[in-house]
């Protein structure tokens, strides 16, 4: 199977290296199209695949073509795409915020996924929700489920409603646990730890808390309950992430987010 890539990022990069590991393609199958020649020489170099700053000749041939760019970026790819697709080809875009109808109409070509995969797909832990457009046949559809299973797991949504929340929670989701851990540590580091034992105390506890929430069976609140004992230290912090109100913070931040996604899907959309 031949896969091209348009832009060639972190998420690009994620996308190519799963391919390759999960044996989908090979380095011969692969071709990456990026503005930047640094970035071309770099993928070349690394995984011994095809690079081009032309975008046209990079989709010529491809079974699916990845549109892993930036929204803000979009409508000129999809312009310079246009006329260069064959009916039989599969766009799969990881634009956040770009919904389908966009896609088709700046490039004329109607088989189209959209997905959203979050930045741990680097190390193959990522989470991905995706939906297509009708035009999708199944083939594409198993096809579409093989890539981004490569890179963890996903979520087939029929409605692209759910995207925009899925941007909103897993898309941007690392960054919140990010936050935490680093509030975390800032307290561990203020009570009188090294900051090195700080970091190494709070990455583990969030890894494992991570792997009890997937392997557990038990629901995070479940979980949490196993942990605040009655009185003890555990349920003094707790008391005081309720007064802050963390939770209405939590989902403030998120419909902000969900928010923000469908401005970016609006925008030159008409």
């Amino acid at each position: 199977m031949k896969i091209a890539f348009i832009g060639g990022g972190k998420m690009g990069e994620a996308i190519i290296r799963a391919a390759l590991n999960g044996k989908i393609g090979t380095a011969q199958d692969i071709i990456v199209s990026d503005i930047s020649e640094s970035r071309r020489l770099y993928l070349k170099k690394q995984y011994g695949i095809a690079v081009t700053a032309d975008n046209k000749k990079a989709v010529t041939g491809g079974d699916v073509i990845v549109l892993a760019v930036k929204p803000q970026n979009i409508d000129e790819v999809l312009a310079d795409l246009k006329g260069s697709l064959k009916s039989n080809q599969l766009i799969l875009s990881i634009a956040a915020g770009v919904k389908i109808n966009r896609i088709q109409k700046g490039t004329g070509h109607p088989g189209i996924v959209r997905a959203m995969p979050n930045t741990p797909a680097q190390i193959g832990l990522g989470m991905s929700g995706w939906t297509t457009a009708k035009e999708v046949t199944e083939k594409q559809m198993l096809l579409t489920q093989k890539i981004l299973g490569a890179m963890g797991k996903e979520i087939y949504f029929g409605s692209e409603k759910h995207l925009d929340m899925v941007t909103a929670v897993s898309g941007s989701g690392p960054a919140y646990v990010y936050l935490f851990a680093e509030s975390l540590i800032e307290g561990a580091v203020g009570l009188g730890l090294k900051r090195k034992d700080a970091e190494k105390l709070v990455i583990q506890t969030v890894l494992g808390a991570a792997q009890m929430m997937d392997k557990a069976g038990k629901t995070p609140a479940e979980l949490r309950h196993d942990v605040t004992s009655k009185g003890g230290t555990t349920e003094r912090a707790i008391k005081e992430f309720e007064k802050s109100k963390m939770a209405g913070i939590v989902e403030k931040a998120v419909k902000a987010a969900y928010e923000r996604a469908k401005e970016l899907g609006e925008a030159k959309s008409g």
